[in-house]
């Protein structure tokens, strides 16, 4: 990365034209961070380095795809993806789903997934171990104007998850997921919590027994 580069803010969102954030990211892409555009401003963040982010990633995305598949409920997960609308949003969340019918809608061999032609995932979800405000403010309205379905942020410090539904570009805080109905929130928040003294392993067949019982 150029010593100008190196010079860029982080964790915060600075004026910025479309063409300087392209310019930012093309280095940012060796350091493998996030970035995310938007109304005007860009977002720059180094990868994740802590292990209950890492931890609590891998969890979340193990409950969610395996409630999806005992449910039947196409799905096909994304990690660390970029969303673009070019010229006005882009946006790298820690997690997203297409579900159901567009399970499949983006075609193998995408690289960045234009939002102009295709349609943004169902659900998002982000990690938050040091940008809960953020996660829960600015970037919630971009994904509200992104048309997301459903969009969650996992609070690591306190094994908590904040999630929305999402309609008409506004948001509403939501116990159950709509876009997996039957989901609860507080089962994944227990999920996250028995990780912290359990094994994944262990957290996953806590995990199976609990979705098995609501089937029965």
């Amino acid at each position: 990365m150029s010593e100008t580069q190196t010079q860029l803010p982080t964790d915060t969102w600075i004026y910025a034209s479309w063409d300087e954030y392209e310019q930012a990211i093309a280095n940012l892409l060796n350091e493998k961070g996030k970035s995310y555009y938007y109304k005007g401003h860009m977002r720059l963040e180094m990868p994740p380095v802590s292990f209950d982010h890492g931890q609590n990633h891998v969890v979340i995305i193990f409950a969610v795809t395996l409630f999806a598949t005992l449910q039947g409920i196409p799905a096909t997960g994304l990690d660390t993806t970029t969303f673009r609308k070019t010229g006005i949003q882009d946006c790298q969340p820690d997690v997203a789903y297409y579900l159901r019918e567009r399970a499949q809608s983006i075609p193998t061999g995408t690289g960045i997934v234009n939002c102009d032609r295709y349609p943004a995932p169902d659900l998002v979800i982000e990690i938050a171990k040091t940008s809960l405000l953020d996660d829960l403010g600015t970037k919630r309205s971009l994904y509200e104007e992104l048309d997301v379905a459903e969009y969650w942020v996992v609070d690591v410090q306190n094994a908590q998850i904040i999630a929305y539904t999402i309609a008409d570009q506004g948001s509403k805080r939501i116990q159950v997921s709509q876009v997996l109905p039957g989901l609860a929130i507080a089962l994944l928040e227990e999920a996250l919590r028995r990780s912290r003294e359990m094994n994944q392993s262990q957290v996953g067949a806590w995990l199976l027994s609990q979705f098995q019982q609501q089937e029965d």
